[in-house]
């Protein structure tokens, strides 16, 4: 039951990542990568949400597995941000690399923080 859960929310996140990341990059110039930090950041606010959620009202382990294994981990993704940000450093785009790397860390924290604390609100 596990492996199910977690593969049908990879089965939901991993196309809403494809997309979102198309459509924030298709409104975007330049050659930041928009789309990766934005699935990352919302990715970090929904799982803090959920495991705020989780520790406050008790939810189900398998609503964290579906939501927070399945939907978030594909959803978010940590190889296509390092190869992006290493990308940036090959075109010489340092700054954009710098950039990408601190505001991924910085950002994504505080979403799960925000999350967690919204959560525990629920």
């Amino acid at each position: 039951m596990t492996v199910l859960l977690v593969f049908a929310g990879g089965a939901i996140g991993a196309p809403a990542r494809y997309l979102l990341d198309r459509y924030v990059q298709r409104h975007r110039r330049g050659v930041f990568p928009w789309g990766t930090l934005t699935v990352n950041v919302l990715g970090s606010l929904v799982l803090g949400l959920l495991l705020g959620a989780s520790a406050g009202a008790g939810l189900p382990d398998q609503v964290v597995l579906l939501v927070g294994t399945g939907v978030c981990g594909a959803l978010t993704t940590f190889s296509t941000f390092g190869f992006e940000t290493v990308r940036l450093l090959e075109e010489g785009a340092t700054m954009e690399a710098g950039l990408n790397a601190v505001a991924s860390l910085v950002l994504g924290v505080l979403a799960a923080f925000a999350g967690h604390l919204l959560g525990g609100l629920l």
